[in-house]
């Protein structure tokens, strides 16, 4: 039905580029032309067979070419599930070897996104075992989930490229911080212990992927205070999302990266955005009703 609609097509559009690669390339350079650097996902998990899994590297693969082709300021960001977790780390480790192989190529980073807890561990082992062979790899945790903070103490010790978010799956409470408050509180912890000495000491870089003004504005703050320079973090935001901050954030002198997703596979990614805001669901009901 959101496909057949076109004002549920528009509203749509709004978060996800479009199902080819071609429609996510043409909105990383428009982006790129306002002075944002992006990211870019080929939307997908939870393959059934090696042939999609396969199908999915070489999509990330293609990318990779255009992105250098275009001269594009753009990098992958990709889940295990679509690369055959569910078949097997062999599988899925190939698979996401030829990315980060490709990716190296071109010195591009290579970001392994986090899915639900039901793969958090296999998620920061491959991280950890592809890393010394691919230093362009980078990992994500989630601040809603209560053993991140140990995890990234992990991560620290290996001086890794982090991606820091508030988390997006439905998790139960004895293992995800149920209130709002507590993950805030807890995002902002963990994005200080990223910013400690020691963890720059050890060649940490952290992407503050957030779109919560108090804490984009205290990571701005931390890096000032501590002489952070500009080039060893960066804020990520969605795309579709808070779009009026882009300018606000360059201005502060901030780096700021966009995600832009693209893919057949659209429909669980834009659940994802209209759950986690309220707003986001309320306009797209009247905009859907209006119609």
């Amino acid at each position: 039905m959101l496909a057949r609609l076109p004002a549920a097509r528009r509203f749509v559009h709004r978060f996800v580029a479009g199902e080819r690669a071609e429609d996510a390339l043409e909105v990383i350079a428009r982006l790129n032309a306002q002075g944002l650097r992006c990211a870019v996902t080929h939307l997908g998990e939870n393959v059934a067979t090696p042939a999609d899994a396969a199908h999915a590297a070489r999509a990330y693969v293609d990318v990779l070419g255009e992105i250098e082709r275009r001269r594009l300021s753009a990098v992958p960001s990709l889940k295990l599930t679509h690369l055959g977790l569910d078949l097997g780390e062999a599988v899925c480790r190939a698979n996401l070897e030829a990315v980060l192989a490709r990716g190296r190529a071109s010195s591009t980073l290579v970001w392994i996104d986090m899915e639900s807890t039901a793969y958090t561990d296999r998620t920061l082992g491959l991280y950890a075992r592809v890393r010394p062979s691919f230093p362009n790899a980078a990992c994500v945790v989630q601040a809603y989930l209560r053993r991140t903070e140990t995890d990234v103490e992990r991560l620290i010790e290996l001086g890794a490229t982090v991606r820091l978010c508030k988390g997006a799956y439905r998790e139960p409470p004895e293992l995800a911080f149920p209130d709002k408050r507590q993950v805030d509180a807890n995002y902002a912890r963990l994005m200080d212990r990223f910013f400690a000495a020691d963890a720059q000491a050890r060649g940490v870089y952290v992407g503050v992927a957030t779109h919560d003004e108090r804490l984009i504005a205290q990571a701005r703050d931390a890096g000032r205070a501590k002489g952070i320079a500009r080039d060893r973090f960066e804020i990520q935001m969605l795309y579709g999302i808070r779009s009026a901050l882009h300018g606000r954030i360059t201005a502060d002198g901030l780096r700021l990266r966009v995600l832009v997703p693209y893919g057949e596979d659209w429909y669980g990614y834009f659940m994802r955005r209209l759950a986690e805001r309220p707003a986001n669901l309320i306009f797209f009901l009247r905009h859907l009703l209006r119609r």
